[in-house]
């Protein structure tokens, strides 16, 4: 038995789940997804406040399946109760960030401004107050949205416009992220 599949979701109060067949829709205050579930392997149940995932067989894709459905809905309960959110820190001397309806203005230190375009249902938001890390200015983009496929998608693209570098540091990181420092050349003749 899957130790995560077996688990019931538990729903927060004001969060209803529907399912149709082979979709399973939840609502919330933080807005709508809808899961589909795969063809065959698994079933969901609902009961008063809680969303169980149960195999149909005991055949090696319904055991696969099993906990990925669990997390899947858990997920999406979790995303329109309260949402997901993702932060990046900007680093670098010059380095800007703006927030313009579902755009943000990049200045990364290339000859030209980059705009990123935000994905339906993800919103962005940027720290005014700049603080300083190793002489270097640091500026928090926070994203949030109710899917964290989306979050996480745009988060790795927005990343991948000025991927940090190992000598200084600057670049886009993940708050989270630690990154590797090299020593750079030290210049002895």
């Amino acid at each position: 038995m899957s130790r995560i599949g077996k688990l019931p979701v538990k729903l927060a109060d004001k969060t209803k789940v529907t399912v149709s067949g082979r979709q399973v829709s939840f609502e919330g205050p933080k807005g709508k997804m809808v899961v589909q579930l795969p063809a065959k392997g698994v079933k969901v149940t609902v009961a008063g406040n809680e969303v169980k995932v149960e195999r149909e067989d005991e055949s090696r894709e319904a055991r696969s399946l099993h906990g990925l459905t669990r997390t899947l809905l858990a997920n999406a309960a979790k995303g329109v109760s309260t949402g997901f959110e993702r932060r990046l820190d900007i680093r670098g001397v010059g380095f800007r960030a703006e927030v313009k309806g579902k755009a943000i203005n990049l200045s990364l230190g290339y000859s030209h401004p980059v705009v990123f375009n935000l994905p339906e249902g993800v919103t962005a938001e940027v720290d005014k107050a700049a603080r300083t890390e190793d002489g270097l200015p640091t500026l928090g983009l926070t994203l949030r949205s109710a899917d964290k496929e989306a979050l996480g998608a745009a988060a790795v693209k927005i990343r991948a416009l000025r991927p940090p570098e190992p000598y200084k540091g600057k670049g886009i990181k993940y708050s989270t992220e630690k990154i590797r420092r090299k020593e750079g050349k030290t210049g002895t003749a």
